[in-house]
């Protein structure tokens, strides 16, 4: 992969990691401050389902921020843009779709359709 594009896609992910970390500190200053003095139940279960969703979907953007972490360390590796499965090259248009993929679509695919078998 060239230079030029690694670089954008360093820009694409570090934009992105910011992005989540900004909004992470903003969902644990939510949390902290999200203590309800309400007596009633329908407000607590209210709240509690609140609570719950922002608890997952911080749970989902760590996952992510994870991936992008990694995704970082390859383009410093010079591994970013090739497949763990097969070693091609993953295309570019995949990478701009999904900048943290580790798979190229025909491996992924492949791996789609043996989860679907063994699910089924």
């Amino acid at each position: 992969m060239e230079t030029r594009d690694l670089e954008y896609f360093r820009g694409i992910l570090s934009q992105r990691m910011d992005d989540l970390l900004k909004k992470e500190d903003e969902a644990v200053s939510l949390l902290l401050e999200s203590t309800l003095d309400s007596s009633e139940f329908i407000d607590q279960a209210t709240h509690e389902t609140e609570r719950s969703l922002r608890l997952r979907m911080q749970d989902r953007e760590k996952k992510l921020i994870r991936k992008i972490e990694q995704a970082l360390l390859r383009i410093d590796e010079s591994t970013f843009g090739i497949c763990e499965l097969c070693g091609g090259d993953i295309a570019i248009k995949r990478l701009k779709a999904r900048p943290v993929t580790t798979y190229c679509i025909a491996c992924k695919n492949k791996m789609e359709a043996i989860e679907k078998v063994a699910g089924s």
